[in-house]
């Protein structure tokens, strides 16, 4: 059960986080940006999306080390965008960084939901909550203000020009940051993820 348990888990995860990068890449055409279509990367085709680490390196480790009771994060290859062709120059940025964390929670939101009001066979809603709580792990992951995640993309929107020099900090030190989260801060996500959890679904598992 718990060898099934982690490969169904490494499936969701790898979809899950290539939804979210094709959501931001189907944002970005709808606002005007083809870019992502023309380098062939609205496909549901793991080879076109994995990045070796993110999508696998780091999800297996953290499976490993944690015996698959603690945080299991990844990611896809970001999708190429280009901004100067939003239609919506003011909040464009902001509507593409919000489609990918938008997009796991309404994954998350569908699935709780049927567990929730549907009498569905324990082994079978067990699996279904796991995809609930990987898409609200990486909803709310990537919506921290932390660069390269998409939070900071949110939060370069509303700071002003004049404040440049935070912006610079933040891509220099945002990988060290992260580390730094997954490591000190990542149990209050976790929290907050199970509180939404139980929300949503109305029983733990």
């Amino acid at each position: 059960m718990v060898t099934t348990t982690i490969i169904f888990s490494l499936i969701v995860l790898i979809f899950s986080v290539i939804l979210h990068e094709v959501s931001h890449g189907a944002m970005a055409d709808y606002l005007g940006d083809p870019t992502a279509k023309y380098a062939g990367r609205f496909s549901l085709n793991p080879l076109r999306h994995l990045d070796p680490f993110g999508s696998v390196i780091l999800p297996i480790l953290l499976l490993i080390f944690t015996r698959g009771q603690g945080p299991i994060l990844g990611w896809a290859k970001p999708l190429p965008v280009n901004p100067y062709n939003f239609k919506d120059q003011k909040w464009g940025n902001l509507k593409v960084a919000l489609a990918g964390p938008g997009s796991n929670l309404t994954i998350a939101l569908f699935f709780g939901l049927l567990i929730r009001f549907f009498s569905l066979p324990w082994q079978f809603s067990y699996l279904l909550s796991i995809i609930v709580i990987l898409n609200l792990m990486l909803g709310f992951f990537n919506l921290m203000l932390i660069f390269p995640l998409d939070g900071s993309y949110i939060l370069f929107t509303f700071l002003p020009e004049r404040t440049w020099r935070i912006r610079q900090i933040f891509q220099q030190y945002g990988f060290l940051i992260l580390i730094l989260f997954l490591f000190l801060i990542f149990p209050l996500l976790e929290y907050l993820i199970f509180f939404v959890f139980r929300l949503i679904v109305g029983k733990p598992f």
